[in-house]
């Protein structure tokens, strides 16, 4: 019987992340990539199935529904899963779902990818937790921003290539590369994972009472409504892009890939510009972010009827929409550091009900005959509707500082003189000082 390997066995070479932490940021790439290449496909998959363009939107949505109500369930029940066989497992029903989807019609397809979304969902709520689960706690953030980065590879490489893939076969073609890659993944997670959790994998006992009572807290669902709303913001642009540029600014449909992509590198640099101001200002973050959304999403409707002004404008769409994120979980993990695993699955499911409401308030308004442009204004309102709770968030935070103990002890004090916002993640205990 093979000896399931410790923590200090998993990170002996000094500086390096167990090879498992990599495999899982692949398989998240290799899941996500399902989700943003139908953005750039959707145009055709409207003519294929004969239907109209804000009828199959709602194929985003349904994935996205599938997550929204795939991952709070799945986080709880994954607390007493084995986590090889969870990750594997969801993989497995996930890659079935788009195999069975790709092969029947259109109402096939709408039905499995929401199949699919309750099996990514599955997949990412245990990914984190493995991934750190696998490194000493002094390399948890690491960790997890590798698997988590593998979304961004998704948005930045994987969505634009099968894109550019279906264009030269067919729309197909690129969602058959994915079911390739994810059984790829299922394959590395299998040789690559150990069979059975360590023991010193789960600091804490897994309580289903702690985790839900958590989720009791007001301040956390302001944050989670927070997310809604600005990843609808800049999600409803970014889904009808391909679209518009095809139908409004001409672009060749060949270029349109190089146009979608420019949003993912934007993304990456969102994510690093917010990752470093929101450990000590989180909500100069969001609000740097939310109002910079309402300025571009407003300004697309003009840019996107020249090239040349458009192609700079989705580069700062992305990077204004992802230098909120890490903000967002930073405050979801600081408030909710007794119960990480349902608190962050629920934010996940957040950010996916974001993308899901896109497709429906874009109908709304695309069928009484608005403008492509609409949805632009809708994103820039839906952001602007962010903006009064960012606030009051911030205001509870100043409270919760100025209504901690002065007298305590130094570490209190500490934390009352301006480290909060350092507890983006909880601690090996499961524990969190301040909200």
């Amino acid at each position: 019987m093979t000896a399931t390997p410790t923590r200090t066995s998993r990170n002996s070479a000094a500086g390096r992340l167990p090879v498992g932490v990599y495999l899982l940021g692949f398989s998240l790439f290799a899941m996500g990539t399902a989700e943003f290449l139908l953005a750039g496909v959707l145009p055709r998959v409207a003519a294929d199935f004969d239907v109209t363009l804000s009828s199959a939107g709602f194929l985003i949505t349904a994935f996205a529904l599938g997550v929204v109500l795939g991952g709070p369930p799945c986080a709880v029940l994954s607390l007493h899963w084995p986590r090889r066989t969870a990750l594997v497992v969801t993989q497995g029903a996930f890659a079935a779902g788009i195999v069975v989807g790709l092969l029947g019609n259109y109402q096939v397809l709408l039905v499995t990818r929401v199949i699919s979304g309750v099996a990514y969902a599955g997949f990412f709520a245990v990914a984190s937790v493995t991934a750190i689960g696998l490194v000493t706690p002094d390399r948890n953030a690491r960790a997890s921003g590798v698997v988590v980065a593998g979304l961004s590879v998704a948005m930045v490489a994987g969505g634009p290539a099968g894109t550019l893939l279906s264009h030269f076969t067919q729309w197909r073609v690129g969602f058959w590369a994915v079911v390739a890659l994810t059984v790829a993944g299922i394959v590395g997670c299998l040789l690559g994972l150990p069979a059975a959790d360590a023991d010193g994998d789960r600091p804490t006992a897994p309580s289903v009472s702690r985790e839900l009572a958590t989720m009791r807290n007001p301040k956390l669902w302001a944050i989670y409504a927070i997310t809604i709303l600005t990843t609808a913001a800049y999600m409803i642009t970014y889904n009808y892009l391909a679209a518009m540029l095809a139908d409004i600014t001409a672009v060749p449909e060949i270029r349109i890939p190089a146009i979608l992509a420019l949003f993912g590198v934007g993304a990456f640099i969102g994510l690093s510009i917010g990752g470093r101001v929101s450990d000590k200002h989180p909500h100069v973050a969001l609000l740097t972010g939310a109002s910079a959304i309402v300025v571009l999403s407003a300004g697309m409707v003009v840019a996107i009827h020249q090239v040349w002004a458009v192609v700079p404008m989705v580069f700062l769409i992305g990077v204004a929409a992802f230098v909120l994120n890490p903000a967002l979980y930073g405050r979801v993990f600081a408030l909710a550091a007794d119960a990480p695993s349902l608190a962050g699955s629920t934010n996940v499911s957040a950010f996916q009900l974001g993308i899901s409401i896109t497709p429906v308030l874009a109908a709304a308004a695309l069928t009484q005959g608005a403008a492509l442009t609409s949805v632009c204004l809708i994103g820039a309102g839906l952001a602007a509707a962010a903006v009064p709770l960012i606030l009051l968030d911030r205001a509870w935070q100043a409270r919760s500082r100025r209504s901690a103990p002065a007298a305590t002890a130094p570490a209190a004090a500490g934390v009352a003189g301006g480290k909060i916002a350092a507890v983006a993640r909880p601690d090996p205990g499961g524990r969190s000082a301040v909200n």
